[in-house]
């Protein structure tokens, strides 16, 4: 075990993780130059083109310091917000972290706060700085901040470059000897943590663990804490770049376990896993059942496509298993599901993947929050549907949820972004200066807030150089209501939204005026209305296309016009009462981008 290390890489979104960590396994030769490309460990095309990583690997690579082999463990994190209970997970496997800090931008938001996540876990940190390369690169200014927020000694500090290859002999010299070895006893009762599952087609689920306590032999009669199942061990083994069967795994080992599991949902992160004959006293602390933070209908643009968007969702939330879905209905576009998301960046990888993967063209409607609802009754409904909102005879009163988020940002855009908080209803709470140009900020917002356009405004107000962090911070009581958008009098469903009494008036008014670009023409003057309950509080209207009937008459009595425009009028009349407006999917997806 004291050849064993345990560690994962955290950092904010393009800090350069990826390209480090194909660096790290180029070094120790754990890939070789035909297998080999660019950021090898994100192994989805949305992963390479955005640069981002959505789904959290591990990988093995054996490496040879001081005539001894030693075995290191790389857990990949995801970078983004919307996964910190993956991370989370990730890290609690984990004896150190690497702490990437991007020397063009230095410290970042998410920076932090993965990095108190991983000091509350007793990781060992070690500190590096990557791009030394770059022209634009602040190495003494970006060394400041690092110290100022671990405390380390500047000679701690590793400078790196993931792309020609510099410090990388430093950073695996500093795991080996900065990083503890595994600490756990063999020969007890077996405990290991399962921090990720994937689904293979042929084989199912294969869930990625580390051991803490005893051994896991193949064949071995296993069960999962939480999700009270047991299977048994087909095959286990450690990840390298393919999967290496191994006979049996041990205290500290990282590996998998393939034992036939049909869904995803049976396999949870963060879940303990042990022997049925002899199982550990309890489980290893932290496990959460993962709660989605945001919820919006998806529809089939052809209804006729609903059971194979069903059966796209199913096979989604196999590889995804914080994706939860129910199937809704709705007037105005049929049926279709509403699905739980953790975030929006979350939905939008959900939309794109059922797009790529299974070649499925959805409408998604607005997204929203899940409220609590206070009915007179003292009864409680959660709310993840406007149309699910209780009347206002039986409702007492909503509660909605609430965020506390960092802003690390220039001082220069405070006075913008202060504003920008205080518009969207958040209370300050503290404000603390890094460096002499850089502040980060504290505060609470709704989470209702953020769903819209908030991370856009914060990007084009800072010029793109403010980082943004949210982490969820319980519920509170707040004034809201619900808004329909009524095209010809008739409610179009998809449109309406929950939102607070002091925005709906302005929310109302811009979707409007939205509609009025969006809606084509028709026959017939279409009223485009924003209401709460039978009041209008707007009104846009898409002017009709009038056919030019009066264009044969030249010359003659008034009389000759008049009679064939009120002969249109008539039809125009009639057309009204029997036409439907059609709302296209681009009206859908603006309303979101509101600006």
């Amino acid at each position: 075990m004291e050849n064993i290390r345990n560690f994962c890489i955290i950092a904010h979104i393009d800090h350069g993780k990826s390209t480090l960590s194909d660096r790290l396994l180029q070094a120790t030769q754990s890939v070789n130059e035909r297998d080999f490309q660019d950021q090898i460990l994100d192994n989805m095309d949305l992963e390479r083109e955005r640069g981002i990583t959505i789904k959290s690997h591990a990988i093995q690579m054996l490496y040879k310091f001081e005539n001894k082999d030693f075995v290191l463990n790389l857990i990949d994190t995801p970078g983004h917000v919307d996964f910190s209970y993956e991370v989370s997970r990730s890290l609690a496997a984990c004896e150190g972290a690497i702490l990437i800090v991007d020397a063009t931008q230095g410290v970042q938001a998410q920076t932090i706060s993965t990095l108190y996540q991983a000091i509350d876990n007793d990781l060992e940190i070690i500190p590096v700085m990557n791009k030394m390369d770059m022209d634009s690169a602040m190495p003494d200014e970006v060394e400041e901040q690092i110290i100022d927020l671990i405390g380390c000694e500047r000679e701690d500090i590793i400078r790196a470059s993931g792309k020609t290859g510099e410090g990388v002999d430093e950073i695996l010299e500093a795991v080996i000897k900065r990083i503890p070895a595994p600490s756990g006893d063999p020969e007890a009762p077996l405990q290991a943590l399962v921090f990720d599952s994937v689904f293979n087609v042929y084989r199912g689920v294969i869930a990625y663990f580390r051991i803490f306590n005893g051994k896991i032999k193949k064949g071995d009669h296993v069960k999962f804490f939480n999700a009270d199942s047991e299977y048994h061990a087909d095959e286990i083994g450690n990840l390298k770049l393919k999967m290496d069967p191994k006979p049996t795994l041990s205290a500290g080992d990282v590996g998998y376990i393939i034992s036939g599991i049909k869904a995803a949902k049976e396999v949870k992160v963060g879940d303990t896993l042990t022997h049925v004959e002899n199982p550990c006293d309890k489980p290893i602390s932290g496990f959460e059942d993962v709660k989605p933070m945001l919820f919006a209908g998806i529809y089939p643009i052809d209804a006729d496509d609903y059971e194979e968007l069903r059966a796209s969702i199913e096979k989604l939330q196999l590889n995804d298993a914080s994706l939860t879905f129910i199937p809704e209905s709705s007037a105005a576009l049929g049926f279709g599901f509403r699905c739980g998301f953790l975030g929006l960046l979350h939905m939008e990888i959900v939309q794109e993947r059922l797009d790529r993967e299974f070649d499925m063209d959805v409408i998604t409607t607005v997204p929203n929050v899940p409220y609590i609802a206070h009915l007179g009754n003292g009864k409680i409904v959660e709310v993840h549907n406007p149309s699910g909102l209780p009347g206002p005879n039986d409702l007492d009163f909503v509660e909605e949820p609430m965020i506390k988020g960092n802003i690390i940002t220039p001082s220069d855009s405070i006075g913008p972004i202060i504003k920008l908080i205080v518009d969207r209803r958040g209370t300050l709470r503290n404000q603390l200066y890094l460096t002499n140009n850089r502040l980060d900020l504290s505060f609470e917002l709704p989470l209702g807030e953020i769903v819209f356009d908030f991370y856009d405004k914060l990007k084009s107000i800072s010029k793109g150089y403010a980082s943004f962090d949210y982490y969820p911070s319980g519920h509170q009581q707040a004034k809201l209501i619900r808004l329909d958008i009524l095209l010809n009098g008739e409610p179009v469903d998809a449109l309406s939204t929950l939102t607070h009494v002091d925005n709906a008036y302005r929310l109302g008014r811009r979707m409007c005026e939205k509609l009025k670009d969006l809606i084509p023409r028709q026959q017939f003057d279409v009223a485009i209305q924003a209401a709460i309950g039978a009041k209008i509080i707007a009104r846009e209207t898409v002017k009709a296309v009038r056919k030019d009937v009066t264009a044969k008459c030249y010359g003659g009595d008034i009389t000759r016009k008049r009679k064939l425009l009120e002969k249109q009028k008539k039809g125009k009349k009639r057309m009204r009462q029997i036409g439907s407006v059609e709302v296209p999917q681009k009206a859908f997806l603006a309303v979101l981008k509101l600006d």
